[in-house]
């Protein structure tokens, strides 16, 4: 029998479909490097260049068994790099766009903090917050404030969710009868 290195890429490929460990290990000891300095002349870009290498040849792995005939390995690799390559760029300029839109975005005035009106409903949500029971307050600041669940408040407090669930209802009642007409701001402060 002959050593890897002696077979061609399509004898390879018979022996890879047929779940040769030592054939496929012989077609990436050909190809790997050409693979990806193919993606390097592309991308510029190490890392990625690495990992899309290495997601081709762990397809071709997984997808062994489903081989078609292949008479070059190098040309079967290159392609399927390339549509890689393809997938990343797209992908990566997809999420740059984004990116720069995010960027260019300039919230409104009329929803910055600073605003007089998000001023004045946040003092008196404090005012209204230190005004409550010391375990009233507690509980509505751990769940507005600290953003934790009725769950987690429950379980630091050593009380039933229920309670906790009750505590916020209360509070919250109190709170939109004391803002009254600034209650369509409330949704933007809790």
């Amino acid at each position: 029998m002959k050593s890897f290195p002696e077979y061609n890429d399509h004898d390879l490929g018979i022996l890879l479909r047929d779940g040769a460990q030592d054939a496929f290990d012989e077609i990436y000891r050909r190809h790997w490097k050409t693979l990806y300095q193919s993606a390097f002349n592309i991308l510029k870009d190490k890392e990625p260049c690495l990992d899309i290498v290495q997601e081709v040849f762990v397809l071709l792995w997984k997808n062994h068994g489903n081989l078609t005939e292949v008479l070059s390995f190098k040309a079967y690799l290159l392609a399927a790099v390339k549509y890689r390559i393809a997938n990343y760029i797209r992908h990566k300029k997809v999420r740059q766009d984004f990116f720069d839109e995010v960027q260019r975005f300039k919230p409104a005035p009329a929803f910055l903090d600073t605003t007089l009106e998000v001023k004045e409903l946040k003092a008196a949500i404090y005012t209204f917050t230190q005004n409550l029971p010391e375990r009233s307050r507690m509980i509505f600041q751990m769940s507005r404030n600290e953003h934790m669940t009725n769950k987690q408040i429950a379980e630091e407090l050593g009380i039933s969710e229920k309670t906790v669930e009750n505590q916020i209802t209360i509070a919250l009642r109190k709170l939109r009868g004391q803002l009254g007409n600034n209650f369509c701001w409330i949704g933007f402060i809790l």
